[in-house]
C-alpha cells in the first residue's frame, strides 16, 4: 500500500474542521455537563431503567441509555452522544471523498495534476459539506439533548453508507445498510419507511438482487425482534401502543367536524374550537388539559384510545384530502425558514439551544436520580457555558441554507450529459442522479415530509435531513466516476493506488 503525501495533505482541510468540531463538544460538555431535557426525555430514561420498550415510542434510545447505565454518569452519556455527532460528520466526508475520488483517478502515469487536484479538490469538497453537520450549533445542541435524534440520524447515516460505498454493493454491504435501517427504524418510527428509499437507490444502482435481498432480511430480522419484544411485554405484534396517535394529531390543524361529520363515539375527538394561536392544534389535542384522551380509559396508550384516533383520522383524511395536503406542504415549508419562529409552542422551540440558565422539577429530579445519583440538573458552569451561548449566537444555519443545499443537490445533476446519443444526452442527468444523489437526497427530503405528514412540524425533525442533503449536493456536483486502466489480471492500474476504490465501484455511476 503506497501513501502519497499529497493524499494526506487533502486531508487537512478536514482534520481542521474535526477539531474545531471536537473542541466546541468539549466547551459544551463543560459549560452543560448535564443533557438537556425535554417533555419526552423522563420516559426515555424510564425504558432504560426498566429495559423495556416504551409504550409511544421505540426504544432503540432507551438501549443506548441502558448501555451506558453502568457509569452513573450524564456527562459521559453526552459525551458519547457529541462522539457520535462527530462519526457522522466523518462519514459525511467518507462518500463525498470516495466519490471524488472514483470521479478524477489519478493519470495513468500515476500523476494527481498540477498542485495534485485530483485529491485537493475532493478533499475541499467533502470538508466544507461537513461544516454544517459539524459546527452548527444547532446540531451540537441536538447533540446534548436526551433524545433519540442524534443517535437516530447516526445509524440511518450508517445504513445509506453501507449502500453507497461501492457501486455495485456485495451482499454484505447490503446486510448491513439493512441492518442499520432498522436500527433506526426502532429508535425513531420515521424510520420505517426509509428502508424503501435505500432498497430503490441500491436497485437504480444495479446492486443485484444478493444485496438487496440481503439487505431485507437485515432489516426483516431486527425489526421482528423488537416487535416480538414488544409483545412479549405488551402482547401486541408492533412497534407500539399509540401508532395513530400522533398522526390524530396531525388531523387537529385542519379537521372540521362539520365537513367530516363523525358518528357519535367519535365526536369526543373533534378539535377544541377555541385554540390559543400560540401553540400548535397538535399539541393542544395531544398534551393539554383540552386533549379528549384525558376523558378515555387509559390515556393515550389504551387500546380505545388508538382505535378512536385511527377511526377519526381515517374519515378525516378521506373528507378533506385537499385540507391535508395543505398542512403537509405548510409545514414541510416551514423548515426553510430563515428564522426560527416559536412553534409548536412558545417554549418547545427554546429547548432546542443551550439555555442561559438552570431549569428543573419534581419528575426529572425522580427518574435522574435512578440513573445518576449525583443528579442530571442542567447546571451551567461558565466561563464555558458563555462561550458555548458566543458560538450559539454567531454558528446556527438558517433553514434557508438547508433548502438551498437540498435544491443544490438536484439541480446540480443538471449538467452532467451524456457525450454519446440524444437519447443518452438526455437522460445523462437523471441516470447521473439517479445512481447518486438520489438516495441520501431522498432520504433528507422523507425525514422533513414524514413528520409534516404523521405527526407535526417541529425544529429538532429538520436536524436529521442536513447530512443527507449535504452528501447529496457534493455526489450531484461531482462527476460521474471514470474507469481507470487495469492491468490483464485485474491488479489496479499505475492510475491508481491499491487502497483508492475501483471507479466501478465507488459511489454513483
Amino acid at each position: 500500500m503506497r501513501v502519497r503525501p499529497m493524499a494526506v495533505l487533502a486531508q487537512l482541510p478536514f482534520a481542521c474542521v474535526l477539531v474545531a468540531a471536537t473542541w466546541i463538544r468539549i466547551i459544551a460538555v463543560r459549560g452543560y455537563p448535564a443533557p438537556h431535557w425535554t417533555g419526552d426525555s423522563p420516559s426515555y430514561l424510564e425504558a432504560a431503567l426498566k429495559l423495556r420498550p416504551g409504550e409511544t415510542r421505540p426504544s432503540g434510545y432507551p438501549i443506548l441509555l441502558w448501555a451506558l447505565k453502568p457509569f452513573h454518569s450524564f456527562t459521559v452519556m453526552v459525551s458519547v452522544q457529541h462522539a457520535i455527532g462527530l462519526l457522522g460528520g466523518v462519514l459525511v466526508y467518507l462518500l463525498v471523498w470516495r466519490a471524488g475520488r472514483a470521479a478524477w483517478p489519478n493519470g495513468p502515469d500515476g500523476s494527481a495534476g498540477r498542485l495534485g487536484w485530483r485529491y485537493l479538490v475532493p478533499g475541499l469538497l467533502g470538508a466544507a459539506l461537513t461544516v454544517p453537520v459539524l459546527l452548527d450549533s444547532y446540531q451540537i445542541a441536538l447533540e446534548h439533548m436526551l433524545m433519540s435524534d442524534s443517535l437516530f440520524t447516526f445509524l440511518l447515516l450508517a445504513a445509506v453508507t453501507a449502500a453507497l460505498w461501492r457501486r455495485r454493493a456485495t451482499w454484505w454491504l447490503g446486510a448491513l445498510a439493512g441492518m442499520f435501517a432498522a436500527f433506526a427504524a426502532v429508535t425513531r418510527s420515521a424510520g420505517l419507511p426509509l428502508i424503501a428509499v435505500i432498497l430503490l437507490g441500491m436497485l437504480l444502482r444495479r446492486a443485484g438482487w444478493r444485496p438487496l435481498v440481503a439487505a431485507l432480511i437485515a432489516f426483516v430480522l431486527p425489526l421482528g425482534g423488537y416487535m416480538y419484544w414488544f409483545k412479549e411485554t405488551y402482547g401486541q405484534f408492533t412497534v407500539s401502543k399509540a401508532s395513530s396517535i400522533w398522526l390524530y394529531g396531525r388531523t387537529a390543524a385542519f379537521a372540521d367536524c362539520a365537513k367530516i361529520k363523525p358518528s357519535p363515539e367519535l365526536r369526543i375527538m373533534c378539535p377544541p374550537p377555541d385554540e390559543d394561536p400560540q401553540i400548535a392544534p397538535a399539541f393542544v389535542v395531544l398534551w393539554t388539559a383540552d386533549s379528549p384522551f384525558h376523558r378515555i380509559p387509559g390515556w393515550i396508550t389504551g387500546d380505545q384510545a388508538n382505535r378512536m384516533a385511527s377511526d377519526f383520522t381515517k374519515q378525516a383524511i378521506e373528507k378533506q384530502p385537499g385540507d391535508y395536503a395543505r398542512v403537509v406542504v405548510r409545514d414541510t415549508w416551514r423548515s426553510f425558514d430563515w428564522k426560527r419562529e416559536p412553534y409548536p409552542t412558545p417554549w418547545t422551540w427554546l429547548e432546542y439551544v443551550f439555555p442561559k440558565g438552570e431549569s428543573w422539577d419534581d419528575e426529572q429530579a425522580l427518574v435522574a436520580e435512578k440513573y445518576d445519583p449525583s443528579g442530571g440538573e442542567t447546571k451551567v458552569v461558565q466561563p464555558w457555558a458563555g462561550k458555548m451561548l458566543a458560538y450559539q449566537d454567531r454558528m446556527s444555519m438558517p433553514g434557508t441554507v438547508l433548502g438551498l443545499v437540498l435544491l443544490g443537490g438536484l439541480v446540480f445533476a443538471l449538467p452532467h450529459v451524456g457525450r454519446r446519443g440524444t437519447r443518452r444526452r438526455l437522460l445523462g442527468p437523471v441516470r447521473h442522479w439517479g445512481t447518486g444523489a438520489l438516495m441520501p437526497w431522498g432520504t433528507s427530503l422523507a425525514l422533513l415530509v414524514i413528520p409534516a405528514a404523521t405527526a407535526d412540524f417541529d425544529y429538532r425533525y429538520v436536524l436529521p435531513a442536513v447530512p443527507f442533503a449535504c452528501v447529496a449536493l457534493g455526489l450531484a456536483l461531482l462527476p460521474s466516476p471514470r474507469r481507470v486502466r487495469e492491468d490483464p489480471v485485474g491488479e489496479p492500474g499505475p492510475g491508481q493506488d491499491d487502497d483508492e476504490p475501483a471507479a466501478e465501484e465507488s459511489l454513483s455511476a
